[in-house]
C-alpha cells in the first residue's frame, strides 16, 4: 500500500514509518519544512512538505494514496483545528473510496475507569474533550474506513511525554522523587512499536473500523512507575506526592488527565486483528531498559 503519513518525524508517528517500510509499504510523508523533509527521505518515504491547517493541500496529497494515518500534533490550542482540517482533507479525498484512514487518540477520554473497552463511556476532562467530536466525525464518514487508536501512554526508546515527565520528577530533601499525587492511580500503558504494529494491522485488515482501545494490559501504578523512574535515574527512592502539588507543577488542566486511574485490556484489537504486545512494560523498561542513566 502507498499510504499517506502525518508527523513522520515525531515520537509515534516515526515507529509506525520505521514499521510500515519494514513491511514493504510505500510512504508518502506529510511535513513542515524542508529539514523534516530530508529526515523522512533518508529514512526511505517520500517527503511533500505541506501546511497541515491547508485542507485543500492536505486532501491533494491523500488523493494519490491507498489510505492515510494522522499523528501530527502542534501539541498547543491549534489542536482542534489542525486535527478537523485532516479530517475534512481525508473525507474530502476518501469519499466513497474504501479507503482508510487511521487516526490516533487516547484513553483519557474515558475518564477515571479501570475496565475501559471500546464500549465505555466517554467522560473527557477538559484537555481533552474536544476529541470525540471529531473523532465523531471521521467513523460516520460514508465510504471511509475510519479507524480510532485509542491509545495508552505511549513509551519505549527513551522517549514519550509521561515517561519524560516521570523522569523528570522533583525531589524532596531526602533526594526521593515526588510522585504525581498519591501514586495510587494506574496508568494504562504501550510500547511504542507495539502501537505502530497496530495502526499497520489496521490498515492492511479491510474489515477494521471503529474504536481501538490499545494497552498492553499491564496498568501500573504511579507509584510503580515513579520507583522504577527512580531507579533510572539514581535516585534513593520516590514518596507520594498531592494533588495540590502537581497541580502547581504542571496546571489545573494537565493535572487532571494525571490524576485519572485507568486500565485497559486491549480485547478487541487483539481478537479482531491479532495484535500482541510484546515488548517489555514501563516498569520494566524504566528499571532496566532504555531509560537507565
Amino acid at each position: 500500500m502507498k499510504i499517506a503519513l502525518t508527523g513522520a518525524t515525531g515520537f509515534i508517528g516515526s515507529h509506525i514509518l520505521t514499521d510500515l517500510l519494514s513491511n514493504d509499504h510505500a510512504v508518502v510523508a506529510l511535513v513542515r519544512d524542508d529539514t523534516d523533509a530530508a529526515t523522512v527521505a533518508a529514512r526511505g518515504a517520500t517527503p511533500e512538505v505541506v501546511d497541515l491547517y491547508d485542507q485543500a493541500a492536505v486532501a491533494k496529497v491523500f488523493s494519490g494514496t491507498d489510505g492515510a494515518v494522522h499523528t501530527a500534533s502542534p501539541g498547543d490550542t491549534t489542536t482542534p483545528d489542525l486535527d478537523s482540517a485532516v479530517v475534512d482533507a481525508a473525507i474530502e479525498s476518501f469519499d466513497g473510496s474504501g479507503k482508510p484512514f487511521a487516526t490516533i487518540s487516547g484513553v483519557w477520554v474515558y475518564g477515571s475507569n479501570t475496565s475501559i473497552s471500546e464500549d465505555s463511556p466517554f467522560n473527557p476532562p477538559a484537555m481533552v474533550a474536544w476529541k470525540e467530536p471529531i473523532e465523531r466525525r471521521v467513523l460516520d464518514a460514508a465510504g471511509m474506513r475510519g479507524i480510532v487508536a485509542v491509545s495508552s501512554v505511549a513509551y519505549g526508546d527513551g522517549g514519550g511525554a509521561l515517561p519524560g515527565l516521570l523522569l523528570g520528577s522533583p525531589l524532596d530533601a531526602d533526594g526521593d522523587m515526588i510522585m504525581v499525587g498519591t501514586g495510587q492511580q494506574h496508568w494504562s500503558t504501550v510500547h511504542v512499536a507495539d502501537l505502530a504494529t497496530f495502526f499497520r494491522l489496521a490498515l492492511e485488515d479491510e474489515t477494521a473500523h471503529g474504536y481501538y482501545v490499545l494497552g498492553n494490559g499491564l496498568n501500573p501504578t504511579v507509584t510503580q512507575l515513579t520507583e522504577a523512574a527512580a531507579v533510572a535515574t539514581g535516585a534513593p527512592g520516590a514518596v507520594p506526592g498531592s494533588e495540590e502539588e502537581i497541580r502547581g507543577r504542571v496546571g489545573e488542566y494537565f493535572a487532571e488527565v494525571l490524576l485519572l486511574d485507568q486500565a485497559v485490556t486491549a480485547n478487541r484489537a487483539r481478537k479482531e486483528l491479532g495484535w500482541q504486545p510484546t515488548r517489555p512494560g514501563l516498569v520494566e523498561e524504566l528499571r532496566q531498559g532504555s531509560y537507565r542513566r
